[in-house]
């Protein structure tokens, strides 16, 4: 996974995008207005997360494609239950 550059279940690295927190804000503001879009760029956004994940548990010679996925729905599961009345980063 050297430099980002690494394609992972079709995503590639290298172009993934990373939200400031206003812009997190926003689109968390929008998704729980029902706009599915914004829960989509915030799922986009934030998939450098798993990634750094990844890059602590690679040693352990599991399989990235199957980490990647796994760790995609627990940042789907997050993104869901996430509450800005909390006013955590």
């Amino acid at each position: 996974m050297a430099n980002n550059k690494v394609l992972i279940s079709g995503v590639k690295t290298s172009e993934l995008k990373v939200l400031t927190n206003d812009e997190m804000k926003q689109l968390f503001i929008k998704m729980q207005q029902g706009d599915i879009t914004a829960k989509n760029d915030l799922v986009s956004g934030n998939l450098k997360l798993v990634l750094s994940t990844l890059r602590k548990v690679n040693s352990r010679n599991e399989n990235l494609d199957d980490l990647f996925q796994v760790g995609c729905i627990g940042l789907v599961k997050a993104i869901d239950n996430f509450n800005l009345s909390h006013e955590v980063k």
